[in-house]
């Protein structure tokens, strides 16, 4: 497991290849999620294996960073952990771009404590109250009398605006609620886990491939009458754990050329192995 986020890969070997797909230049330019940045850097480390005239170069930065590049026509592929909203499709078709996304895995974003919380298990509701700061104590949830620090990622990032549409509006696109102005805003998930992993009052959520033995994940229900679900490659594929999302590539149009052989390689079955590796889930279980 991997809980350094890489912001930038780049694999220096040139080919003629355009960002636009149809004129050749010298690099293939990824941008987008931190998220997955890790996952697809070593999707491109060992395409080029296969590939070894092509210079990839992979940026992390957030979702809306991608979607932005993708429209405005500086990368090939955009990696995001959310669909494309609407907004972005608009914008996209002003400048003659035609998204289309690919599913290439899995995630589910786990909210995490410190190792020494004693609480290990939420509602959504009780999520909720906590990032909109209608709970404010542990000890309200079963903790100790200790002021929660709520944290979040930008507004930018793709993890962000998930964790918002599905805990916090509820999947109600028709809600105003917003997290606490009183969270503190992170600007990667490794700044989440580190913050988490120093600080004992502390409460965030990250990727799964964030989660290891030095925190602790929390196990998540629907209400107080359903089941409390762990977070697992088993619950998110089998869909019973409540905060899991798709991951995604998108591109300008049909893929041609090398962006097409890359996602292709990404959802064939040595990269879906990769996918797994490193601690995401794969489209389905071998």
């Amino acid at each position: 497991m991997k809980n350094l986020v890489y912001c930038c890969f780049i694999v220096f070997i040139p080919l003629l290849f355009a960002c636009d797909n149809k004129a050749k230049t010298d690099s293939m330019q990824i941008k987008g999620s931190d998220t997955i940045v890790n996952l697809i850097q070593v999707l491109a480390e060992n395409f080029v294996q296969s590939h070894p005239n092509l210079n990839i170069s992979v940026t992390g930065g957030g979702s809306g960073t991608g979607f932005a590049s993708l429209i405005n026509k500086t990368c090939n592929i955009a990696m995001s952990s959310r669909e494309i909203e609407e907004k972005e499709v608009v914008l996209a078709k002003q400048n003659n771009v035609e998204p289309i996304g690919f599913k290439v895995g899995l995630d589910g974003l786990v909210v995490i404590v410190n190792k020494g919380n004693p609480v290990s298990k939420l509602t959504l509701a009780e999520l909720r109250s906590i990032f909109m700061a209608k709970i404010t104590n542990w000890k309200e949830v079963g903790g100790q009398d200790k002021t929660i620090v709520v944290l979040s990622r930008e507004s930018n990032s793709g993890t962000h605006m998930f964790f918002k549409e599905r805990v916090i509006k509820n999947n109600d696109i028709n809600s105003s609620d917003e997290f606490t102005i009183h969270s503190l805003m992170m600007s990667s998930s490794q700044a989440v886990y580190d913050e988490v992993l120093q600080n004992p009052n502390a409460l965030g959520y990250v990727g799964m491939g964030f989660v290891n033995n030095k925190i602790k994940g929390i196990s998540v229900s629907l209400d107080k009458d359903n089941k409390y679900v762990y977070p697992t490659a088993d619950t998110i594929i089998d869909n019973s754990y409540p905060i899991c999302r798709p991951l995604y590539l998108y591109t300008d149009g049909k893929p041609k050329g090398l962006v097409e052989m890359f996602i292709d390689y990404a959802l064939s079955n040595e990269g879906q192995k990769i996918v797994m590796d490193t601690d995401f889930i794969p489209l389905k279980k071998n």
